[in-house]
């Protein structure tokens, strides 16, 4: 993998497809929180089907700079677009890539879901796949979620992840006023024929009447797996590449 660096503050890794192809398709990787990044086996299998991945690490968290969720994760993504057609340069060792994508799609997973969902309203923004995408956040304050019920989230965040993500209590509490960061909010901006949504009914994180709500109610793809609770974004993409692909419309 390669790294650059986007608008100052974001880290982003990256891959040239495996071979070159005269028109150029991006796919940005959007990871769920916490995590660790840990994604760049599913970028090399995007770039072998002959993708450009890039993987961020949204602001406040892990390389980058800037506090977590001072502005919402999903802007990161489109600070990216905004950087496009350019010169990715390689921070090690100054090798340098043009990209011109002519088509961009984004995966993303859990809470990487809501940046995919909420950038799908971008022009520049051709197709979306959410996985166990987080759409609604009052979800935050159901006892059943113990990890996100927590008195204080941020405190157990910095205590199981260090300096990984630099959350402030008001950054994390902006979540539950309903209209940061929140795809259910915006539900009418979003164009559900750009959208796939994939989950599972025993989600135990994100619940599944959630995203069949938010389908619902925008006209999103949902395909609904009866098993297999919170499914990893690269288990997913794999196992269902070829009807994936085929929404991509490749």
């Amino acid at each position: 993998m390669f790294r650059t660096r986007f608008a100052h503050d974001i880290v982003a890794e990256f891959l040239p497809p495996k071979r070159q192809r005269k028109r150029h398709e991006l796919i940005l990787l959007c990871d769920g929180m916490p995590s660790i990044p840990r994604k760049q086996s599913l970028a090399a299998f995007l770039a072998e089907k002959g993708y450009w991945v890039i993987y961020p690490r949204y602001r406040g968290a892990w390389e980058s700079g800037g506090s977590f969720l001072e502005k919402s994760p999903h802007q990161d993504l489109l600070d990216v677009l905004d950087s496009l057609p350019g010169v990715l340069e390689d921070i090690a060792f100054g090798e340098r890539f043009a990209l011109r994508p002519e088509r961009v799609f984004i995966i993303g997973g859990s809470f990487g879901g809501a940046a995919a969902l909420l950038a799908a309203r971008d022009s520049r923004v051709t197709k979306v796949l959410a996985n166990c995408a987080v759409v609604d956040w009052s979800i935050l304050d159901r006892a059943e979620l113990a990890e996100t019920s927590r008195e204080s989230y941020p405190s157990y965040i910095r205590e199981a992840f260090g300096n990984a993500y630099r959350l402030r209590e008001r950054n994390w509490n902006k979540l539950r006023g309903g209209r940061f960061y929140s795809p259910w909010h915006h539900r009418a901006e979003i164009d559900g024929g750009k959208v796939m949504m994939i989950h599972a009914k025993d989600d135990p994180h994100v619940p599944y009447e959630t995203a069949k709500a938010f389908a619902g109610a925008t006209g999103a793809r949902l395909k609904t797996l009866r098993t297999g609770g919170h499914i990893s974004t690269d288990f997913v993409t794999r196992r269902y590449w070829a009807e994936i692909q085929r929404f991509f419309g490749r």
